[in-house]
């Protein structure tokens, strides 16, 4: 494809600008075949941290929360990073220097644009939240790497028996099943499916709630000898997992036998069944992966 024509079908996706902040074209490599997801709308973000890109994040200015992230995996290694929250300065200066910046100690000396442009640490503070990371820091190798998925532009409210329980065993679940048998790259985008009518983290309206998260990967080069009980999982995989235990049970089943973390039930399922719930929740045609992850195929 040549970079013209290339450039003018992200366009028609995704607003471009100059900057890191409203522009996915220097970040595109995140995505499979350099197709962002298309059907939902959001400000594009590719995060900068220490002068170079690790993911793409599409936000949601209005919700103060992300639509999905987007990146490749690495195998993990070493210990978790140390949790340095930070925040997007274009996100409320669009003249400001590209990079993620730690939040300040004490936290209310933030400036008092980047509070209003998007999520800060007071908005998680006495709620009954957690940062649920939407780019897990389990799935990558790099140091640097790691430590880039520690900002608020990639995490959304989520409750903690779902962090620390069913959606924790997917992610290792998708750490070790890639691990061991994804032989080339490994795409992976995480995101949100909103509540009907939105929910937010307090009072003031700031930090919507997502009602469920989704994760799906596309590895389009996995070995030949995989396990039956993974033969349905190349070369792509999803899952919805719920963030409320109060939801209805169309898209995700509880299962009242377990005897912890009921109601915070993660479904795997097919790319196209993922496909199908966004778009029913959205109303609109979302497509995850170009061509579903297809690599045979013509592409323009």
């Amino acid at each position: 494809m040549k970079y013209s024509l290339y450039l003018f079908a992200i366009s028609a996706l995704y607003p471009i600008s100059h900057g890191d902040v409203g522009d996915f074209s220097p970040c595109v490599n995140y995505f499979y075949r350099d197709w962002p997801p298309s059907g939902i709308e959001g400000t594009p973000i590719c995060q900068n941290y220490e002068n170079r890109y690790h993911f793409a994040t599409l936000y949601s200015r209005e919700r103060r929360s992300p639509w999905f992230s987007a990146y490749l995996y690495t195998t993990p290694a070493g210990k978790r990073p140390k949790g340095n929250w930070k925040y997007e300065p274009q996100l409320a200066n669009s003249k400001a220097d590209g990079a993620m910046v730690r939040f300040p100690i004490p936290p209310h000396k933030v400036d008092q644009n980047v509070v209003e442009s998007q999520a800060v640490q007071q908005d998680y503070t006495n709620s009954s939240y957690t940062r649920g990371h939407l780019n897990p820091s389990l799935h990558h190798q790099d140091r640097i790497d790691r430590r880039s998925t520690f900002t608020l532009t990639n995490a959304v409210p989520q409750t903690q028996e779902s962090n620390g329980g069913p959606w924790a065993d997917l992610e290792d679940h998708v750490n070790k099943t890639l691990n061991q048998y994804c032989f080339g790259r490994a795409h992976i985008v995480t995101g949100i499916i909103p509540y009907r009518v939105d929910r937010w983290l307090k009072d003031e309206h700031r930090v919507a709630i997502p009602e469920y998260l989704w994760s799906a990967y596309c590895c389009p080069s996995y070995s030949q000898n995989l396990p039956e009980s993974l033969r349905k999982t190349f070369p792509t995989f999803a899952a919805i997992g719920r963030n409320d235990p109060n939801s209805t049970e169309e898209i995700v089943p509880v299962d009242r036998t377990k005897k912890e973390n009921v109601g915070y039930d993660v479904r795997a399922m097919s790319l196209a069944d993922l496909e199908m719930y966004l778009r029913e929740r959205y109303r609109r045609e979302i497509t995850v992966f170009r061509n579903q992850c297809l690599e045979s195929q013509d592409y323009l």
